[in-house]
């Protein structure tokens, strides 16, 4: 009786990690859109009922490897992952594209500096290879879809004297890198600003590393900046609070459709 009970358990525990998984359309009809960066583009915000509701046309690679309906928290890189941009990223998108389904791969390292985005690189605060995890995440989301954009927002862990001034020769290789790692020399890529909050001066490195994200659409074809002037933090001083994560994943909506528009 104990055997059959436990079976049963087990048989109901796998019927709803399955009825969670979704199988994704054709190919070319599957818009995916690669995560990356830090704990910002993880998000840090505190979770609310409308991030837990799906749109039926944006999905996110779990940490498993399935395609499940999105919702908060995407990430997973460390226990306080939270609400972020994503979400509400893929959701305009697919407003805006009826005959597409928005496939979100969440990638992101929170405290990760740019140095542990290159392959075989261990971040031991969080005991893991940022781009090699990466890396594999997204062959296997590639045999799904198509690649459409990638969304960087890091730079805090850079924002150090001894790192800030050599930081955008390393964003403008990592873009280099990551396009030819997909294949594609022209893959939209899209940095945020980071927390520009009314309370917390900047020190003059992360500044540096700001001027290096806001300059790089000038200096990289096929990429854009997005600002985050007027957002909030949760009241850490460095993570925007779940408002700010909407609207910043708006706002990376937006400058994706400016580009693809052109």
């Amino acid at each position: 009786m104990r055997m059959m009970r436990a079976l049963l358990f087990l048989l109901s525990s796998f019927v709803v990690v399955s009825a969670q998984e979704t199988a994704p359309p054709a190919k070319d009809k599957f818009h995916l859109f690669l995560l990356v960066g830090q704990s910002n583009m993880a998000g840090r915000g505190v979770v609310e009922p409308q991030d837990k509701t799906p749109h039926p046309r944006v999905l996110m690679l779990s940490k498993e490897g399935r395609w499940v309906p999105a919702t908060d928290p995407m990430h997973f890189d460390k226990p306080a992952a939270g609400v972020g941009l994503g979400k509400t990223f893929g959701q305009i998108i697919a407003g805006a594209n009826p005959d597409v389904t928005v496939g979100l791969i969440p990638c992101a390292v929170g405290g990760s500096p740019i140095d542990t985005w290159k392959p075989g690189v261990f971040y031991a605060a969080t005991k893991s290879h940022p781009w090699d995890d990466m890396a594999k995440r997204l062959e296997l989301a590639l045999q799904a879809g198509t690649l459409q954009g990638i969304l960087w927002h890091q730079g805090e862990g850079d924002s150090q004297p001894a790192l800030a001034p050599v930081y955008e020769a390393k964003l403008h290789d990592l873009v280099k890198r990551l396009r030819e790692l997909v294949k594609s020399p022209s893959v939209p890529f899209i940095a945020g600003q980071m927390g520009k909050f009314a309370d917390v001066p900047w020190p003059p490195e992360k500044a540096m590393v700001d001027q290096a994200h806001q300059d790089l659409a000038e200096k990289v074809p096929h990429t854009a900046f997005v600002s985050a002037e007027g957002l909030k933090h949760k009241g850490d001083k460095v993570h925007f609070d779940s408002a700010s994560f909407r609207e910043l994943g708006k706002r990376y909506a937006e400058a994706f459709q400016r580009m693809k528009a052109k």
